[in-house]
This record gives structure tokens, C-alpha cells and sequence, in this order.
């Protein structure tokens, strides 16, 4: 690895990884380019699109993290603050809202004495004999829950997200997205609610109560991100599409990417830091990777998802920060509603925009359906689940998100271990990190985290930190290292030269937002 001293660095894509990258890397003098295939916006999908003065956000993003140091990293980087916003999210499930995360007594009440009583004795079974080791999203979630409330609570929208059998997803998934948190720990919760001043660390994330949250949406945050970066002397280009990434020798770079036009353009650098999905990136990397690794990468997938966003007036129906939809009469998977995120999303108070979330595939029936007939369809199961009148709904606009989400199917760790190994083999001075860089279902806390550490390596000069060794909590696995630790403290305090100094924690961890 190329001495942080003489570094030049593209990163490809302007998502939280690719910007904090930037942002730290520009601040301690390194020159750096950012390469962002959108035209418009910075931030991936952490950004805010608008239409009309209404701001959305696309999927939701609340702002808590275990990480102090992310903490501080966003209240560098956006001077206007955050909100303070209560967390409030409920699955809708037979005409009914029940809390999320499952609060016990008041699923069990909703669900009525017959229907509790099953879930209780369906989630005793399950503890007295679990499955020993599950290898699939609805093994894991049997275990914490019960059958009954598997099937109840878990089996429909999973299936809606993800377009496949919750027996042919990962267990992984389930351990990322629901980590913590069981039936017994529910009821504990219900009983014993976290006390205010609980550490960072010992918080559930899936029980926080509140989150922090930029006034116009989480694109705020990123978009004064790129101002800094060009203000620190970095450089960031819309509208590119990177195509190739040639190892010109063991030490440089070539990165080849086309504008709107199709016109190529050359960059060089000595280290690529790559946030594009690992699929695309396997086709552009020249020389190419081994047949095995080519077709590992070839074999992982991604979920794509579409947000219509209506404009309604406001009847206060829910005050929700998103509604899952367990009803499989709909298509819908989940409600956001943009006002409860913040009131400044909305520009006038007597209306809302609620964003309406369907989940596909890229071409799909649903992915390519025109616009008008997808705001049609919004209306109509909004409409239907009895969260709005349709007279008033007054229009309507489409957002689609293409790579969302990377796929956790049964072979998906096997294939991502088959490309990064070739990677590093054969690229040095390359560096994956974020969502679909690393091909994992990450919080953008977390791919800051990988961001972080990546541009400590490259300031070191050398390999301090293997980034795949950032867990979904963003805990570093080999954090007994005193050594590596050290290294972690003065490498992260070069990085901080350009601002006041912070006092660093014993090791770096962060949770997910």
C-alpha cells in the first residue's frame, strides 16, 4: 500500500461511504475524486429527492449510532443540527396497528386471548426446542418469537422485501436486522424501558425510543458533505458511470468513466476506493478476475424498490414514522410518512406526503409499470387500507432505487468471500467498502465506519484495519489488539489535525441508524 504521504485517491460513488471517505481524506490534504453516476444528487440512497418543495427521504433514515466519533463526524459536517425526532413505527395486520418493535402486551391484547394464547404457547415451544442452529431467516425468527408470531408478524413483509421464501433467506439477515431482540426481551422492555442515561453501548437500537434527524432529510447532511470536500480541495463529478478500473502497475490506476453524453473520461490515481455494487465492479476491473471469482460475483443478487410519493391533504391519521404492511391484499410494503420525519419536509402544513414502498425487481412488472398507472396503484391501497380518502389525494410522483438492497440468499457468503479473496489478491491499493461495495445489508453509521478505518489505512501507508472485520454493530473483532489500537488512536487523530482535537474511546464501535 502506497505511503498516506504521496496519496491520490478516486472513490467511486457519493453515498455516506464514499462522501466520509472524501470528507476525511480532503481534510488531511489528500486529493481525492469522487465519481457519482447520478446527475443530480449526492448521497445514494441516504439521499433527499423533492418534488414541488416536498422532501422525502428514500427508506428512511434515523440517525443513532453506538459511535461517538460518527456522532461528532455528523455534527462536523451539517452546521445547521439536527432534529430530535420520537421513534414510532407499527405493522399493519387485519385492520389493526400494532407496535414496532412487538411490544407484547399490546400485540397480544390486539390479537385477542385465543390468538395470544396460541403465540405464547407456539413461542414456549420454541424455547424449550429451538433449532440447534438456523440456518434461515425463518428458523432465526421461530426461535426469538414462536411459529405463531413468525407467521403473524414476519412472514409477509419479509417476503414482500425480499421476493423470495423466508426458507431461502439467510439467517444472517435476521440476526443484523432484529439483533437484540426477542419475545422475553419485549415483555422485559414493556416491564423495565431503558433508562435515559444507558450507555450508547448497552442499548438495544431496536428499542430506541428517539433518533436525531437532519431538518430537510438525510440528502442535508450529505450535500453539505460535498461542499466541504470542494471547499477542502476535493472534487466531485455527477453524471459519471464509471466502466473501467485498470491496474496499470502495482502502485496506479486508471479509472474510465462516461458522462450523459458517452463522451469516456480518464482519471488516475493511486488508490480507487469503490462503493459501486461488487457485480458491476467484477465487469469493470481490468485485468479481469478468475472464472470463479467472475462467476461468484455473477451470482449475487440485489433487491430494487420504487417509493410513490403522494401528496395529500393532512387528516392526522397516523403520526407513524413508517407503517409496515402485513396484509397480503396489497402490494405496498411500507407507509413513510414524511411530516412525522420532520415537519419541514412538508412546505405546507395543511397537507402530508405519505411514501408508499413496493418492492422488485429491476424490469419487473412493477419497476417498469408507467408512472401514472404506479400512483394509481399507491392511491388505490392507500385507499383500501383505510389510511386515506381519495378525495384527498392530490397527485403523486415515483421514485425508483435501483440495487437497494444486496441479496442474503443461501450462498451469498460463500460468493462475496470467492470475490473479495481474488480482490485482494490480485488489486492492491483497491478498497471496498459500504452496502454494496461489500455486498452487505448495512447502516450508513456502519459504512461510515468502513469508510473511516479505509482512510486510516491509507494514511498509514499500510494495512492497519481488514475492514470485512467491521461487524453490523461496526465493533472492530480484533479490538483486544493493544497495538492495533494504538495505531487506531494516532492515525485517527491525523485525520482530525484540520479540526479540534476529540477524545477517542477505547476502541471504535457504532451500531446502525
Amino acid at each position: 500500500m502506497a505511503n498516506g504521504s504521496g496519496a491520490s485517491v478516486i472513490c467511486i460513488g457519493a453515498g455516506p461511504a464514499g462522501l466520509t471517505a472524501a470528507y476525511l481524506l480532503s481534510r488531511s490534504g489528500v486529493r481525492v475524486t469522487v465519481l457519482e453516476q447520478d446527475p443530480t444528487y449526492v448521497g445514494g440512497i441516504s439521499r433527499t429527492e423533492t418534488y414541488k418543495g416536498f422532501a422525502f427521504d428514500i427508506g428512511g433514515h434515523r440517525f443513532f449510532s453506538k459511535s461517538q466519533e460518527v456522532e461528532r463526524l455528523w455534527d462536523e459536517i451539517l452546521d445547521e443540527g439536527f432534529l430530535t425526532r420520537p421513534r414510532k413505527s407499527r405493522i399493519y395486520y387485519r385492520d389493526k396497528l400494532f407496535d414496532y418493535p412487538l411490544r407484547a402486551f399490546d400485540a397480544l391484547s390486539k390479537l385477542g386471548v385465543a390468538e395470544a394464547t396460541r403465540c405464547i404457547f407456539s413461542y414456549a415451544k420454541a424455547r424449550l426446542h429451538p433449532v440447534a442452529q438456523p440456518r434461515n431467516f425463518e428458523e432465526w425468527v421461530t426461535n426469538q418469537f414462536g411459529r405463531r408470531l413468525f407467521q403473524i408478524f414476519f412472514r409477509t413483509y419479509t417476503e414482500k422485501v425480499w421476493g423470495m421464501a423466508c426458507t431461502e433467506i439467510s439467517a444472517d439477515w435476521a440476526a443484523q436486522r432484529i439483533k437484540g431482540l426477542s419475545l422475553f426481551k419485549a415483555i422485559w422492555h414493556a416491564l423495565m424501558p431503558q433508562k435515559r442515561n444507558t450507555s450508547r453501548k448497552a442499548v438495544i437500537k431496536t428499542l430506541i425510543n428517539s433518533f436525531r434527524y437532519p431538518r430537510r432529510g438525510p440528502g442535508m447532511l450529505w450535500e453539505a458533505a460535498a461542499v466541504k470536500i470542494e471547499r477542502q480541495g476535493g472534487s466531485i463529478i455527477k453524471g459519471m458511470k464509471v466502466i473501467e478500473i485498470t491496474r496499470e502497475d502495482n502502485e496506479n490506476w486508471k479509472v474510465t468513466a462516461q458522462d450523459q453524453s458517452g463522451t469516456n473520461h480518464e482519471f488516475h490515481a493511486r488508490h480507487v476506493i469503490s462503493t459501486m455494487p461488487m457485480r458491476e465492479l467484477s465487469h469493470a476491473l481490468r485485468p479481469g478476475l478468475p472464472i470463479a471469482a467472475q462467476q461468484a460475483a455473477d451470482a449475487l443478487k440485489y433487491r430494487d424498490f420504487l417509493t410513490v410519493a403522494l401528496i395529500l391533504k393532512d387528516r392526522n391519521v397516523f403520526d407513524d414514522n413508517w407503517i409496515y404492511i402485513h396484509d397480503p391484499g396489497v402490494k405496498v410494503g411500507r407507509i413513510q410518512n414524511f411530516k412525522s420525519w420532520s415537519p419541514e419536509m412538508t412546505p405546507d402544513q395543511a397537507l402530508n406526503c405519505y411514501g408508499l414502498e413496493y418492492f422488485c425487481f429491476e424490469g419487473d412488472g412493477i419497476w417498469s409499470a408507467p408512472d401514472e398507472e404506479l400512483v394509481a396503484l399507491g392511491t388505490r391501497e392507500l385507499v383500501k387500507l383505510g389510511l386515506a380518502s381519495a378525495e384527498d389525494i392530490v397527485e403523486g410522483v415515483v421514485v425508483r432505487q435501483p440495487k437497494a438492497y444486496p441479496v442474503y440468499d443461501d450462498h451469498y457468503l460463500d460468493n462475496v468471500d470467492k470475490v473479495r479473496r481474488a480482490m485482494e489478491l490480485d488489486y492492491p491499493n483497491l478498497c471496498l467498502i459500504g452496502r454494496n461495495g461489500m455486498h452487505k445489508y448495512n447502516n450508513q453509521d456502519h459504512a461510515m465506519m468502513t469508510a473511516m478505518l479505509a482512510v486510516e489505512n491509507i494514511l498509514a501507508g499500510r494495512q492497519i484495519y481488514d475492514l470485512w472485520k467491521v461487524n453490523q454493530d461496526a465493533e472492530y473483532h480484533e479490538e483486544q489488539d493493544g497495538a492495533k489500537q494504538a495505531n487506531y488512536r494516532r492515525v485517527y487523530q491525523q485525520v482530525s489535525q484540520a479540526s479540534p482535537p476529540v477524545p477517542l474511546p477505547a476502541r471504535p464501535v457504532l451500531g446502525d441508524s
